[in-house]
């Protein structure tokens, strides 16, 4: 910083995060004509002293000075850069009497104030910046917000809110409300209130809603984030009769299950991602969501998916995942933490699209790497903690647009199959413990030489866990496949060659339920 004032030509600085940066050191930038954007987050050593050396850089812009050191005393002498159109304060205690004195910045587009100490009383001032259009107030005491007919989007997270822009006029701009983890005194008034026809994306996550009537109106929504709200499935109805733009649903960890889809099917023409993480459907709700044809990027992690249906008086079962061969332009699909088995993933050979795949913690074998070799697009593939050995590795033809394998938590395998499988797929990135964490971030040609080196952190953590294998229950009744082994056996499985398993020509049997 002590040769700053050399680089006058310079037009944005970020030095965000320095703990080197102080007072002093801003300085040099005193009188920078050409500097429009300046970034201090958290320096903690900039404080109210600090703030005079930038009140000579005329065309300042964009200042950014989350959480360091400055004041309310600081704040108040920033009225003086005039041509300020983003100012970020958060996390600063700002009172209300030093937002007052930044009115003179009309040309203020963009403030954050995130955890100050301003009040429905300061909360007045906002109606002077008329171009303001981002207005983030997470966590702070503002309860009610004056009209603000630039805004376009609002930030009121972890608040108490007891109205948004309520005296009726037709001129609000707002298309974004986030209020995760609000609290709404009345949230069918709060919500009518500020054109909700109007907002385009919605974030209620978290928070304690319990009746959803108020989304019948917000029919220009196009993203609706429900997650860890109390949500069921006779609410799902209000989202239907407004499915028409939504591109974007996140129902996890509620309590939407297979009926919740079964409304929501054929209403939902344009939806592009839906999250269902932690939430009660089953292989029964596949069918309803097959029934959703834009559908790119589908989260059930964490539910009762097995891939298979019993039909009574049929022997064979049904495969469920099977269904989504209808959804032409899936690209990502997570199935962590579910009891999809090998026999399960096999119609996965079929989905024309599907780039991500992420199996994590599933009842999968080395069977399934041979499947999922034919998943022609297949650009990144997670498989952490399932029960994969050096056979499967050493036989698996991963696709030609392979770039990522995570194979974290697969411990049975070994470092020279790794090493091995490196060293004949170089540009693809492997992840797992006992390869060095710079591996997954080198550059392919240089693949080949790191992954020769063990870290010896790694290698001691993996003896830690070898050295105490215990049960882990995964979900209810499913249970870590290691179970079905003592300790010897496992070990033991670390150096087969041979798969463990058929070749595809032989007729795949179903695994025996142990649950």
């Amino acid at each position: 910083m002590a040769y700053m004032g050399a680089f006058s030509y310079l037009r944005s600085l970020s030095v965000a995060e320095c703990y080197r940066v102080n007072n002093p050191a801003l300085w040099p930038l005193a009188g920078m004509t050409s500097l429009k954007e300046l970034n201090l987050s958290r320096c903690m050593k900039v404080t109210d002293a600090g703030i005079k050396h930038l009140l000579s850089i005329p065309r300042l812009e964009k200042l950014h000075l989350s959480q360091t050191g400055v004041t309310s005393v600081g704040v108040k002498l920033l009225c003086a850069l005039r041509n300020l159109s983003v100012l970020d304060l958060g996390g600063l205690p700002i009172s209300d009497q030093a937002l007052s004195s930044l009115q003179a910045l009309t040309n203020l587009e963009y403030l954050d104030i995130w955890g100050s100490r301003i009040t429905d009383e300061g909360a007045a001032v906002f109606k002077n910046f008329g171009k303001l259009s981002f207005l983030n107030l997470t966590w702070t005491n503002i309860t009610k917000l004056p009209t603000l007919q630039s805004i376009v989007c609002l930030n009121m997270s972890e608040c108490t809110i007891q109205s948004i822009m309520d005296d009726g006029s037709d001129q609000v701009t707002l298309r974004k409300l986030i209020a995760n983890g609000s609290t709404f005194l009345d949230a069918e008034k709060v919500l009518s209130s500020i054109k909700s026809s109007r907002v385009s994306f919605l974030n209620l996550s978290n928070t304690s809603l319990t009746h959803f009537g108020f989304l019948y109106h917000m029919d220009a929504l196009e993203l609706l984030d429900l997650s860890f709200c109390a949500i069921q499935d006779d609410a799902v109805e209000a989202i239907s009769c407004i499915g028409a733009k939504l591109r974007h649903i996140n129902l996890n960890n509620t309590k939407v299950g297979n009926a919740g889809m079964e409304t929501l099917a054929g209403h939902v023409p344009n939806l592009e991602v839906l999250s269902l993480s932690h939430s009660s459907v089953d292989d029964y709700a596949i069918m309803y969501i097959s029934m959703m044809p834009s559908l790119k990027k589908l989260d059930l992690s964490h539910t009762n998916i097995k891939g298979f249906i019993h039909q009574s008086g049929i022997e064979d079962d049904l495969p469920s995942l099977a269904a989504f061969q209808h959804l032409k332009h899936l690209k990502s699909l997570n199935l962590d933490k579910t009891r999809v088995s090998d026999p399960a993933i096999c119609v996965l050979l079929d989905f024309e699209e599907l780039s991500h795949l992420s199996l994590n913690n599933t009842l999968l074998t080395d069977k399934c790497l041979e499947h999922l070799s034919q998943v022609k697009k297949l650009v990144e593939l997670s498989i952490r903690g399932t029960l994969l050995t050096n056979g499967a590795l050493e036989f698996f033809k991963p696709p030609k647009l392979l770039e990522v394998l995570d194979l974290v938590g697969c411990w049975l395998l070994t470092m020279d199959s790794l090493t091995s499988f490196c060293e004949k797929y170089p540009s693809i990135r492997v992840r797992h413990d006992h390869l060095p964490v710079s591996s997954v971030d080198s550059s392919s040609s240089s693949k080949t030489a790191t992954s020769s080196k063990v870290s010896k952190a790694s290698t001691l953590k993996l003896r830690e866990r070898r050295s105490s294998v215990s049960p882990v229950m995964f979900k209810k009744d499913v249970i870590d496949q290691r179970m079905k082994y003592s300790i010897k056996e496992l070990l033991s499985l670390q150096h087969v060659t041979p798969p463990l398993v058929p070749p595809l020509d032989i007729d795949i049997i179903s695994l025996p339920n142990n649950g």
